[in-house]
């Protein structure tokens, strides 16, 4: 099958920063592939490095088999990491401006497959009137409108609500089911294990890649068990170690049993080991 998207080595550079280090990842037609990864990591500089926005200082992007072109973009949903909106016009100005960009129509003569973006049912005020939830469904709407063949959305549910993050990964799913394309980055880890496929970014480059499963691939994180929990996660904490609580317990990555017994100092605990969360696993990751 020929991937919608595909990157080899793709780089870009800033004088002497690498932000992105020689990245391959391919997007194949109904399927999500969640980009994961700190602030910095690189995730946004990639997807306009692949989509042509911005020009990679080595490798190649290829978009549907060929460079990316005018033509190319055409074909895809991109909801960068600001939305894309325009906020001094109203949705429809909005909806108006991108499908003029797109060829489609959005009046009242149009077909039923070009009236895939409504506007009617959003309020006639200025987008930057209008709540971040609504003004993040009308980025979605905007970049479905002209039924494109791969969406690329940039944290598309930042700082929205957990309801309003529900619908649109309902509206993502959709999307996928119905054979698009799907590239995504999320710092939330419950929209991560949404995606049929996750590649993990540190500092430029791909640090791991896989189902959730294959990137934990039996990963572990030592446990602490004790009466006086908050006195061992201070000492822990104290010893420079990388610690988290998990309701009274306590959980302490990339570290030795042998060495917790040190910093424990004595006091009475039950150490054990446990598998680790996605969320721990992108956090040794970036050790």
């Amino acid at each position: 099958m020929n991937a919608l998207l595909s990157t080899r080595s793709l780089r870009k550079s800033y004088g002497d920063l690498d932000a992105v280090r020689g990245v391959d990842l391919d997007v194949e037609a109904g399927e999500i592939v969640g980009l994961l990864g700190a602030n910095g990591a690189g995730k946004t500089t990639f997807m306009r490095c692949a989509l042509g926005i911005l020009a990679p200082s080595g490798g190649t992007s290829l978009l549907f088999g060929r460079p990316p072109s005018r033509l190319g973009r055409a074909r895809i949903g991109y909801v960068p990491q600001g939305r894309g909106l325009y906020p001094d016009l109203t949705p429809r100005e909005n909806a108006q401006f991108s499908a003029a960009a797109y060829g489609i129509r959005t009046g009242a003569t149009a077909s039923a497959s070009e009236r895939a973006l409504s506007v009617d049912s959003y309020p006639r005020r200025l987008v930057r009137e209008l709540p971040l939830g609504l003004q993040r469904r009308l980025a979605f709407d905007i970049a479905l409108a002209h039924g494109p063949l791969l969406l690329v959305l940039d944290e598309p549910t930042s700082g929205v609500g957990p309801l309003e993050s529900a619908e649109l990964w309902e509206v993502i799913g959709r999307q996928a089911a119905a054979g698009i394309g799907v590239l995504v980055t999320t710092h939330t880890m419950n929209e991560a294990i949404q995606c049929d496929r996750l590649a993990v970014m540190v500092d430029g480059s791909i640090a791991a890649e896989g189902t959730e499963a294959d990137i934990i691939a039996g990963a572990t994180v030592v446990t602490v068990e004790a009466a006086d929990w908050q006195a061992a996660f201070d000492r822990l904490v104290q010893a420079g170690l990388l610690v988290s609580l998990a309701g009274r317990g306590v959980r302490v990555l990339g570290a030795a049993p042998e060495q917790l017994l040190t910093a424990l100092d004595g006091l009475p605990a039950a150490i054990g080991t446990a598998p680790v969360t996605l969320d721990e696993r992108m956090a040794l990751l970036a050790q």
